[in-house]
Formats: structure tokens, sequence, C-alpha cells
């Protein structure tokens, strides 16, 4: 029995070899040498699946979902043969070691997890074209640097985070180069027209959603992610032509929890990365530029989420084609570039191989120590739930997507604590129904960076927004409290939906996104649904402005299907519905006065291509398609003035460069639309193509000059850099004064917490709407600039113009900013739905 076992092992050995010894390179495989050509995605996967056909021993394929366009999302988790035979149990064993897994590790000794991601931004190619290339490597038998790898490390590699843009510039390249690529920097081929491939389907920035998971390809992501948790995350990118090769260790700012082991291991694996590129002669740079602050990156999420997170940047991008001749007069081919990207993909394994033991210990210990001794003033959370269910359950949503525990507090006592809404700390009333969690629980430190009420920020000289905190993100009534409070039962909202036989009509309160959601779905059904422009009570309950009031009048042609459609769609997003017999209000206004107003379902239209925001575009564009499920028409930019806007009661104009879109003719054709009915909606930098024009009442406010000195002439040219921030506003938190009688801020109330942006700031409007201004000292978190900060008091951050019989709506500050702004969802709603009816 003993014999036929070895024998059957040894066989078994033998094959593995085999097939490892003939396995074909990627340039065996599809065909082509290095550098030659861009793959498209799906020969890249053909590659994985081939490979992992051939290794069945090493190699595990995992679809983990798919593009909005179809593409199929996978990962290889690559092992040793030993490793790969006990796969489960060292996934397994990493979360128990951690706290996301009940049970205790086996006594099996476990290997480090590094995961490799490539192309998160579709058009910094080389990073899809450097994976096949990796995955052979790594299997290559005659390797002994991939077998000392595979002894203590198992490999997670994702050879394109973001397929759909990958494809956009793939197939437009392949499309425009010649027999042989063309290396002049004017040529078509490195003229990547707008979107570009940088972002995915809806144009949204990949890089920048980790923490958020707005988009369907981090959210399926990242389910694979907290699967396995890797003790170390390399991101793959590249950034302009003329930039030599990034690596560790990062830029400051750091955020002030990055532990010591972190910090140390961004120093030895800079030592790794610059081995091959000091004996090659490669040029790089380290330690400017890419920080490590917000938490929504490739680096930064693994980082607090006790990784050690990695960015590597290689010259190149979307210009940079099969070839192009850089300032230097030297050519950049895309194959130095996969040289550099597989250079540094091996040195950051050798490191994290090097450094395995201490790796997994440090991990463990990160987690052990944020868990029972959780960093921060902060220690527990409270989050009011009275009049606010339908805002908590989206942030309740939120935890749940991340696997955060939290509760009811059970029973009313008193507490010392931070309000957010105050931003001032004081004794705190926790009532029973209050949702409250604490950092004691698995991913501490994650958890406390999303709460935190404000960030410190060693340098102000970041790279992306300096706050984020999640209690002004969702609109929420929160306190940060100092002691421990465990959460004593589990949270239930009851979704309320009340019937009557003789029901006169329906109402739903105006709170939150979701009740957005559910008018979309209602009016698409055909529901026809008024709003109240004040409040009002009836059979004993008060309702804000912006109640939903849905009569039978008027929905008679449904029949059965009336309260049907209602309560269906009511069900299925979780919102409260209030069924009365009347239509007459004991305090207010009854449902037959001009104070309840018919809600038209409008045609929407936005704008897009060439001088339009990407990303501004992006936000909107899945703002309807995605996230409330309504139709919208995209007019291309240079068709705008030709369009007959009769034909659409609501215009979208996101951020972007309007110079040369909104000609004389052009604007003059908005105006007239806008006195006929029309609803313009100008978004965050859209406002400068309107500001001072005739007809708008917007205007710029004018930058205080004072009279400078001979001395403060004498500028120190090194300083330049840095004395720019003082005019920039790079995502801070500012507070915003509602005038809550107007229909833009239905569901508000007086204080809204807006993220700024930029430093673009506007005087009141004369005889307009000043529905959210900013006062003389309403920065609440995040780092703005001393000019920027002068320059934002008493401005005018949402604001209404009435022209004709429509309107025109001022959005200083973007509130669909990338997806995540969740308490912005509503106020656009109020600008597509409400306003002007």
């Amino acid at each position: 029995m003993q014999k036929t076992t070895f024998i059957n092992l040894m066989m078994f050995l033998l094959l593995c070899f085999t097939s490892q010894a003939q396995l074909q390179s990627p340039e065996e495989y599809l065909k082509f040498k290095k550098g030659d050509r861009f793959l498209r995605h799906h020969q890249v996967v053909s590659y994985y699946e081939y490979v992992a056909a051939q290794n069945p021993s090493q190699v595990k394929l995992i679809q983990y979902g798919s593009t909005n366009e179809g593409r199929p999302l996978i990962a290889a988790v690559v092992a040793s043969p030993e490793n790969f035979a006990a796969l489960e149990e060292i996934r397994t064993n990493n979360l128990k070691a951690i706290g996301l897994l009940d049970g205790k590790p086996s006594a099996r000794k476990q290997p480090a997890i590094a995961w490799m991601s490539y192309n998160v931004h579709g058009n910094e190619s080389c990073g899809t074209n450097t994976a096949p290339f990796v995955i052979h490597e790594l299997l290559n038998p005659n390797s002994a640097r991939s077998k000392a790898i595979l002894a203590n490390t198992v490999v997670i590699l994702d050879p394109s985070i973001n397929p759909d843009g990958y494809d956009r510039y793939a197939n437009w390249y392949n499309q425009k180069v010649g027999a042989k690529y063309n290396a002049n920097a004017a040529a078509w081929e490195h003229q990547e027209p707008w979107p570009g491939g940088r972002f995915n389907h809806y144009i949204f920035d990949l890089n920048r959603d980790w923490a958020w998971q707005v988009q369907k390809e981090s959210q399926e992501r990242m389910a694979l992610y907290r699967q396995w948790m890797p003790q170390l995350h390399a991101d793959f990118h590249e950034q302009g032509v003329e930039s030599p090769y990034y690596f560790s260790p990062a830029a400051k700012p750091y955020h002030e929890d990055i532990t010591a082991w972190q910090r140390e291991f961004q120093k030895i694996i800079g030592d790794y990365n610059k081995k091959d590129f000091d004996k090659n002669g490669w040029l790089y740079f380290s330690k400017e530029r890419f920080d490590l602050l917000y938490p929504s990156y490739g680096d930064t999420y693994p980082t607090y989420n006790g990784a050690f997170g990695m960015t590597y940047e290689q010259g190149g991008s979307g210009r940079a084609g099969l070839g192009i001749v850089k300032r230097d007069g030297d050519t950049l081919t895309l194959k130095q570039r996969i040289d550099h990207h597989f250079s540094t993909s091996f040195a950051c394994l050798d490191a994290i191989s090097a450094n395995a033991d201490k790796a997994v210990t440090e991990f463990i210990k990160f987690h052990d120590n944020t868990s029972k001794n959780p960093i921060g003033p902060y220690k527990s959370y409270v989050i009011k739930t009275k009049g606010e269910e339908a805002r908590v359950k989206e942030f309740l949503n939120y935890l749940d997507k991340e696997g955060f525990q939290y509760g009811v507090a059970g029973k009313d006592y008193m507490a010392n604590g931070y309000s957010y809404h105050d931003d001032k700390s004081g004794f705190v009333k926790v009532e029973a129904e209050d949702v409250v969690f604490n950092l004691y629980q698995p991913r501490s430190m994650f958890l406390k960076i999303l709460m935190e009420p404000k960030t410190m920020v060693e340098d102000s000289m970041t790279y992306d927004i300096t706050s984020w905190s999640l209690p002004y993100a969702y609109g929420l009534k929160a306190y940060a409290l100092k002691d421990r409070l465990n959460p004593s039962g589990k949270v239930n909202f009851e979704n309320k939906i009340t019937k009557a036989d003789n029901a006169y009509a329906y109402l739903a309160r105006w709170q939150s996104f979701t009740d957005l959601k559910f008018l979309s779905a209602i009016m698409q059904r055909g529901i026809k649904v008024s709003s109240a422009a004040k409040s009002f009570e009836i059979e004993g309950q008060t309702y804000p402005a912006g109640t939903l009031v849905i009569t039978r009048t008027g929905n008679e042609r449904l029949g059965a299907q009336f309260e049907k459609i209602l309560t269906d769609e009511a069900t299925k997003l979780g919102v409260g519905l209030t069924a009365v017999t009347t239509g007459m209000a004991t305090k207010g206004s009854d449902f037959g006065s001009e104070n309840v107003v018919f809600l038209k379902m409008p045609k929407v239209a936005t704008v897009a291509g060439e001088g339009i925001s990407t990303t501004g575009f992006g936000e909107v564009w899945h703002f309807f398609d995605q996230q409330i499920q309504y139709p919208i028409t995209i007019l291309p930019e240079n068709t705008l003035g030709s369009t007959n806007l009769s034909q659409f009661d609501v215009l979208i104009l996101p951020g972007g460069n309007y110079n040369r879109i909104l000609t004389e003719s052009t604007l003059g054709k908005i105006k007239e639309w806008v006195r006929n009915g029309g609803r313009l909606i100008a978004i965050e930098n859209a406002l400068k193509a309107l500001a001072g024009k005739e007809g708008f009442e917007l205007k710029a406010k004018e930058e205080e000059k004072k009279k400078e000195s001979d001395d403060s002439k004498l500028k120190i040219y090194g300083n330049a850099e840095r004395e720019s921030i003082s005019e920039e506003t790079p995502g801070s938190i500012y507070r915003v004064t509602m005038d809550t009688t107007h229909p833009l801020s239905f569901g508000y109330s007086n204080n809204y917490f807006s993220l700024v942006l930029e430093g673009a700031a506007y005087q009141y409007l004369n005889d307009g709407w000043n529905v959210g201004v900013t006062k003389s000292k309403d920065l609440i978190a995040g780092f703005a600039g001393v000019k920027a900060q002068e320059k934002l008091k008493n401005s005018l951050i949402w604001g209404v113009q009435d022209m004709g019989r429509g309107n025109v709506v001022y959005l200083a500050n973007n509130p669909l900013f990338r997806g995540f702004w969740q308490n912005g969802k509503l106020l656009f709603g109020n600008a597509v739905f409400v306003l002007g009816n």
C-alpha cells in the first residue's frame, strides 16, 4: 500500500514537472514578441486560463466578477505544490488569526500572501501586458528565484482591474498604429481621444474607489480581497511620459496611524526595488508625490487593513503607445515599460518572501493590537436614529458591505462625546434605539480612519482629498465617544407600510437618497406624484416639506395596480409608506392646495465630450443609469448648439471647460430654453462659463488686493509649489447654512456638510435664492490654504436663479463627487425632480 502511494506521488510530481517544463511563454502562446503590440484583454485571460490548465497543482484561476461591459474579472492564485494542496487552510488560517473567522488557526506554518494588481487605470497599459510574463516566470521550474518566493509566499495576480478601460485604449491604439509605430509625439497614435482609457465604463476612477466601492468592479474585487486579506498589495500604474520610474518609500504625508513596521518596510522594499534599476542604469525616484493619506487608493486601503500597500509608477501612460520620443531624444518603448514593471513585480515578491515570517507575525500583531487597544482618542460611535432611519440604513448598508459590527444601545443614558454636527464636545443623550459600535473589533484601524472627525495632515502638499469622515458623507447625527460602548442588541428598522381600503392618498417622507430612488421607480411605473411645498399635519402625524403625496385621484387608470406598485417598490427599497383617508390637513395645506405641487416626470439631458470633466460626466451618468435607474439622454458637446432643447425639461452641465462649447449663439439658445420653462443645472467649474455672462446673476468673488511691499515681491523659487497651495482646497469639509424652505433643500436640516474641492468662490445672488452658503468660520475638517479659506468665507455653495418660466441651478460644489458623498444625492435629486414644478 505504501509502495503504491509512493509511486502515484512520484508519477504526479513527474506530470507536474513535465507540464511546467512545457509551459509556453506568452510570446509562444499568443504568437508575438514582447512590446510589439498591445494584447487585448481576452488574450490575457486566454493565457491565464491556459497556464491554470497546464499547472493544476500550482494555479487556481478565480473569476470573481465581470465588468459593466461583460468582460471577466479574474485573479490567479499561485503557490508551491505543497502550499497549493493546503490553499483553503492557508486562507482560513489567515482570517482566523486576525479575528475575521471564528476558531483558531491550525498549527501549519503560515506563508505570506501577496496580491499584485495591474491596470486599475486602463490606458496605463503596460501593467496588463506585464502580467502574463509575471505568471510565466513564477512557474518557471528552472528559476531559483521563483521557487524561493513560492516556498513561503502565496501570490495572487490580478492581470487587469479595469478591463473595459484597458480594451478601450488597446483597441483604439491598435486601430491607429501603422505597420510600424511612429515615435513622434505629434502622431495620431499618441493623441488619445476623450474620455480616454483611464476610466471604467461609467468613466469612474477605480483607483479612488477602493474604500467606497461605488463601482461594480470595486465591489466584486473587494469581496475577494476580504476573503484573503493579504500581507502585501502592490498596485502597478503609469504616469507622464517624461517621468522616471517611481517606487517606495512613499512621499509624505503618511497617515499618523501607519505603524512603525509598515514604515520600515517602505524602506526595505525600496532597497529591493532599486537593485535592478541601479544595475541597468534605469532612472527612478522615490519619497515624492505619491503619499499615504486618502484611504481609498490601492496602497492606502491595504495599508489601513494591516498590509504593506505600495504604488508603482512607470513613465508612459496613454500617450506612449508602442514607442515615443521623449524630450531628451531617447525613445521610450512598451518593451522597456514591461521590463521595468516585471523587475519591480519580482523585487516586491523577493522583499515579502525574505521577510515572510515577520510579515505574517506583524500582520497578526497589527490586528490584535488595534482590536484590543484601538488607536486614537475615540473608542465608540453613536448614530442617532430617531427621524433619521432612512439615512442610517444607507450607512449601515456600507458597514455591512465592509463586515463591521454594530448594534443598538439598548437603553437610555448620558455620555461625554464629540458632536460631528456641532463640531464640539459635551454631553450626549444616548437613546435605546441609537446605533452604536466601537473599535474593539477586527479591522479596527480602517474603521477608525473612516470615522475620524479630523484627519491629521503632517504635510499639506497632498495628492488627494484630505477629509472624508463618513458621518458627514452620509449626513448623520453622530457622536464620537472616548469610552468603550458595547451594543446590546441587533438593529431592527421596521419598514412601516400602512394600507387602507378607503385610502385617499399615500405619503412617503422625503429624507434620504433611498426616497429619491423610490420616486424614480414609481414615476417610471406610471404613478403620478406630488410634493408638499410646506410641512403639514394629518391624522395625528407631522410631515416635513418635500413629503411625497400620492393621491388616488390622478391614478385611477391604474385600478388595483395603484396600491400594488406603491407597496412593491416601498418594500423593495425599504421605504415607509402611510395611507391616509382624507385630503384635509389638520395643520398646513390640504392636498388640493397649490402648496402640494404635481411633480412632472422630467426628460433629462447631459453633455459629454471634449472639454467636459471625464469623471464629472461619469458621476452624472452613473447616478441616473445605475443609482436611480432613470433615463437620461447624453448629448455630444459639439451638437449642443444645434440640438432642439425643447424636447428636454432638464439640462445638466457637468464640470468642465465650456469656453469652446458655450459660444455666444449656443448660450443664447440655452437662455431662451430656460425662459420657456427649462431647468439648467451647472456643476462645479461649469459655473465659470456662466459667471458674469449677460442674463446670469452669478458672479465670481473678486480677490481682495492688498498693497504689496517691495520685500513681498522677493519670492523664493524653491517655495513656489508649497506657496501655491495657499489657494487650494483639496477636499476639505465645510459647513453650509441652508435655507430649508427652498425646494432645493427639502429633506435637509439647517446645516449641510459639503466636500469642497476647489477654491473657486462666488458672491451671494442679489435677486436669486441663496439656498446654501458658507459664512465666516465654516471650515470643519481637512486642509484648505490660507488664501482659499479667506476666499470661501461668505460664499455661495448652492443657488437658484429664476429666469422667465425656468430656473438656473448653481451647484458650486459637486454633490455627486465620486459617488460616495451620499448626503449630496438627495439635493441633486431635488434639483432634477422637485425644483421648478
